[in-house]
């Protein structure tokens, strides 16, 4: 096990594109941290250099207080799990498994207990004879999972491991990575484009935009106090609603004016107080987004179209603006009647509503952000 640190670490390739800048990132030993961002935005490359796949351009990476930069993938002590497993095809599960301790010249009678250990641990006992081409997508991802954790490595480097799983087995696997994990207290890394894999599987989740960290946090304080308009567009299904809005005084009260309704802010946000008379983009994610009666205070807006997902619905609405209709998504449970074309009312605490500077996309709530970064602070194309 093994503390992970990023110093300044930038990638540029040979034809001038930049794929990760100026990263600075400390993963503690025993921590599952996530990357996340759409493709091109670096994270891959920020896990293959820790492995030694990609060549530093500028900065150092640190594992277990020593700079690694020089070292040689096989010195790094990194396991490394593909999207695409990378099994021997002409091995069977348990000569794929021992492959890297027979490599290390481990005695025949250890290497087929430890093989043995770990099988029935993953639960691949009983298919220990078969070849990869016999096996299902997860039982081969369990199998590379296993050759990974028979090492007993420092760090665990995951590459979007479960993206070639069907959603049920996905869910499975998920669940099954993060036990493993706690159990073996392995510093992890972990590469994924899946929000929903980001949130439920990291201690804490490390967002990219184009080569740059954006912002890094447990997956609820990204959620609920997102650093940038990039990271509050990106994280969420549906993503936060982005509204303007105009902070005014009213008396001793601060309210937000959207569309021409206002919404009282009371004391829920001190900081605002410097943005009266400005214009900000103003976040509610829609499951902050509650029915209120007609006529109480809220957001009275009409209802478009209602998405039916079992247990709850998606609404979908618009708000009177000036410049023409606002749309608006609400998360409401499913027993709450709504009907398309029908008026509605949405209320919002004050306290869930975040406010970013059109400008330059930084959250201006006076909230504390783990490793936020500008929105427009990003370069070119990543990889």
């Amino acid at each position: 096990m093994a503390m992970v640190s990023f110093n300044g670490v930038g990638k540029v390739y040979p034809d001038g594109t930049t794929a990760v800048q100026a990263l600075d990132l400390t993963i503690p030993d025993g921590e599952l941290l996530v990357f996340v961002g759409p493709s091109g935005c670096g994270k891959t490359t920020a896990l293959r250099m820790v492995a030694g796949l990609e060549q530093i351009t500028s900065g150092e990476i640190s594992i277990d207080g020593r700079v690694v930069n020089d070292l040689a993938p096989k010195a790094r002590d990194v396991a490394m799990i593909f999207q695409s497993y990378a099994l021997y095809p002409h091995m069977t599960v348990f000569e794929n498994i021992a492959f890297p301790l027979r490599a290390q010249g481990m005695p025949r009678k250890e290497v087929r207990a430890t093989v043995e250990h770990v099988a029935t641990r993953l639960g691949l006992e009983a298919l220990i004879d078969r070849r990869p081409g016999r096996l299902s997508g997860g039982q081969r991802q369990r199998v590379a999972m296993g050759r990974a954790i028979v090492r007993r490595p420092k760090v665990f480097a995951m590459d979007e491991p479960l993206s070639n799983l069907d959603a049920k087995l996905r869910g499975q696997m998920r669940v099954e990575v993060m036990t493993l994990q706690r159990e073996l207290g392995v510093t992890t890394i972990y590469v994924t484009h899946d929000q929903l894999e980001a949130m439920t599987m990291g201690h804490r989740i490390a967002v990219m935009r184009d080569g740059v960290l954006q912002q890094c946090a447990t997956p609820q304080e990204v959620f609920d106090r997102p650093a940038n308009l990039f990271v509050a567009g990106f994280l969420g299904s549906p993503s936060m609603n982005l509204l303007s809005g105009r902070i005014e005084r009213d008396g001793d009260e601060l309210v937000c004016r959207i569309g021409g309704q206002s919404l009282m802010l009371r004391s829920a946000q001190p900081a605002l107080a410097a943005h009266a008379g400005r214009e900000l983009t103003v976040g509610v994610r829609p499951e902050h987004l509650e029915l209120a009666p007609a006529g109480a205070g809220g957001l009275a807006a009409a209802c478009l179209l209602i998405e039916t997902l079992g247990s709850e619905q998606l609404v979908h609405a618009e708000l009177p603006g000036e410049g023409g209709a606002i749309p608006l998504v609400a998360r409401l449970d499913s027993e709450q009647r709504v009907r398309a074309g029908a008026p509605l009312t949405f209320a919002v605490r004050p306290d869930r509503l975040r406010f970013f500077d059109p400008d330059h996309g930084r959250a201006v709530d006076g909230a504390p952000h783990s490793n936020a970064t500008d929105e427009r602070s990003h370069v070119g194309t990543a990889r």
